[in-house]
């Protein structure tokens, strides 16, 4: 039997969060352990409830410019694996969604088909994997 993989879902958007739990919900070997909706709640509720894997919008209301270096430096400390989600796939959200160690970007018209299988790859991913 595989290990469960807790997640922390992180969007300001009541929605999503409800569209993305229901996907969660259907996985036995998925817990999600919380919700965010806004960055420093994802920094903080990281630090404290320690989820293998952090699903975080990339463009949540809260972050403002000169709060963008101390979340990438925060999210880049935790053991947690980031999968990034957004609308925008431009090159300033790739960037972003690399600056933050985000294992991937998935873009949020597509969570439906790509949401389960990436969390189940990043869960399982290892840096000293060949």
């Amino acid at each position: 039997m595989m290990n469960q993989i807790s997640v922390l879902l992180a969007d300001d958007s009541e929605v999503m969060r409800r569209a993305i739990r229901q996907l969660l919900e259907d996985q036995p070997e998925i817990t999600l352990v919380g919700e965010a909706t806004g960055f420093a709640q994802t920094i903080q509720m990281t630090q404290e409830l320690k989820p293998k894997v952090v699903i975080l919008d990339l463009h949540m209301k809260d972050q403002s410019a000169s709060e963008t270096e101390v979340v990438k430096i925060q999210l880049n400390r935790c053991e947690s694996r980031i999968v990034a989600i957004s609308l925008a796939n431009d090159a300033e959200t790739k960037e972003l969604a690399r600056s933050v160690g985000a294992f991937t970007l998935l873009d949020k018209m597509n969570l439906a088909d790509d949401l389960i299988p990436t969390i189940k790859r990043c869960a399982s991913w290892s840096p000293n994997a060949a």
